[in-house]
């Protein structure tokens, strides 16, 4: 189950109604799958896809999604430091970025127009949809792998806009300690 951590505020919520609720305040949209679907976590692309094909329909029919793809990242990805960079810096797409997490974990840091910027630690079971417009960043756990499903209304839509605010270097936990809080891998708060 997901971790969200309002960093100002030094607060984390691990519950799922209060991150749902906690969370549609900030414009992000979450939910809690289970059971999933038994997949072999090196399944194929395309068994998880069947696997998951109701959810995928009934996602697109709710947000006009057209596609959905699986992302499959980790240590061992040509090119990974690269990808990492691109995404972890502050962004916003002009469609939504739509997220169920397969296997792995995943940091998204939400920074909403109005409040205190926000970490959601996403693993397994986790689906969230970031709308259109919404600054944010991502980056990968310690472990350095993540498996998802994503959705798309249009994958030229999906391009980073960077802000070069440099929110992101304020902010970089690698992922949720045994506290709940997050370990920094450079600034402390």
């Amino acid at each position: 189950m997901a971790l969200v951590t309002i960093l100002d505020e030094n607060k984390t919520l691990g519950e799922s109604k209060a991150i749902a609720a906690y969370l549609e305040t900030c414009g992000i949209n979450y939910e809690r799958w289970e059971p999933a679907h038994p997949v072999a976590a090196d399944a194929p692309a395309e068994e998880i896809l069947r696997a998951y094909a109701s959810e995928i329909e009934e996602l697109k029919v709710r947000g006009g999604y057209v596609t959905a793809d699986v992302i499959d990242v980790g240590p061992e990805t040509p090119g990974l430091e690269a990808m990492l960079a691109k995404f972890n810096r502050e962004h916003w797409h002009d469609e939504d970025e739509v997220r169920f997490i397969i296997s792995g974990r995943g940091l998204f840091h939400i920074h909403p127009q109005a409040g205190p910027i926000v970490a959601i630690e996403v693993e397994a079971g986790d689906l969230i949809r970031v709308p259109r417009g919404t600054r944010h960043w991502f980056n990968l756990c310690r472990d350095r792998r993540i498996r998802a499903i994503r959705l798309f209304q249009d994958m030229a839509g999906w391009t980073p806009h960077y802000t070069d605010s440099r929110a992101e270097e304020i902010f970089q936990p690698v992922c949720f300690g045994a506290s709940g809080f997050p370990l920094h891998a450079g600034n402390e708060l």
